[in-house]
């Protein structure tokens, strides 16, 4: 459990162009990485054509911005104070999880495109859910990088689990079902179950960083603590 503490006030409005700009590609890099996972969900329930071509777009989007972000941050934090340095290194955390997610919510959906049949009803379902859950979750990111809120972060770190416990799920019923599937199919949806569970895991570390961004504290560093003091 995170414990509760005194909802930290925002942080003081950026000042210069520079930190403005990066703090701009930030908010445009989660509504993209939402953006993902949404069509990455709909080509999972109906095989959209249009939702494959989004999430290939929004994989390409987010290497863009991650690029843009790469280029000006050695010049900019050369021009700020240290608090906007730690805002600008932030943005540079946060681009690469984003980026990441996009890749994994595209490998998702090439490898279901890919496989060339639709996915057994249950394994639908969930895998539907895990995207969902996903979308949800770069929601509420996006939530606590604009209004500098930990609400948002804490509901991302418990809804990682529930990603998790439905990978889980997945993996535990087509290794030891006696049912007969091919082994391209259980392979292919297991790891795309993967991709999402590693989504999630990034999508955490997001909301790890906003209460870093809030609050000045690591989060997973007092996790961490709390577990070597048990």
């Amino acid at each position: 459990m995170i414990a509760r503490r005194a909802k930290a006030k925002p942080t003081a409005p950026l000042e210069t162009e520079s930190t403005k700009e990066m703090a701009d590609l930030i908010r445009q890099a989660c509504l993209v990485a939402k953006d993902s996972a949404s069509n990455a969900a709909e080509f999972i329930d109906n095989s959209s054509k249009m939702a494959f071509l989004a999430v290939k777009d929004c994989e390409k989007e987010l290497d863009r911005i991650e690029r843009r972000i790469d280029e000006q941050l050695a010049s900019a934090i050369t021009e700020v104070t240290e608090p906007e340095a730690r805002e600008l290194l932030a943005c540079l955390k946060f681009i690469i999880d984003l980026e990441r997610i996009g890749d994994l919510s595209w490998s998702v959906t090439k490898r279901l495109h890919n496989l060339g049949s639709r996915l057994l009803p249950d394994d639908n379902r969930e895998m539907a859910a895990m995207a969902k859950i996903l979308e949800e979750m770069l929601e509420r990111i996006y939530q606590g990088f604009v209004n500098r809120d930990t609400a948002p972060a804490s509901w991302v770190i418990q809804a990682d689990a529930r990603i998790d416990e439905t990978c889980r799920g997945l993996f535990s019923r087509h290794l030891t079902s006696s049912r007969q599937r091919t082994r391209e199919y259980s392979t292919s949806l297991l790891l795309m179950a993967q991709a999402f569970e590693r989504a999630g895991d990034h999508a955490k570390n997001l909301a790890e960083e906003v209460f870093h961004l809030v609050e000045g504290r690591s989060l997973r560093h007092e996790l961490q603590r709390h577990k070597l003091d048990k």
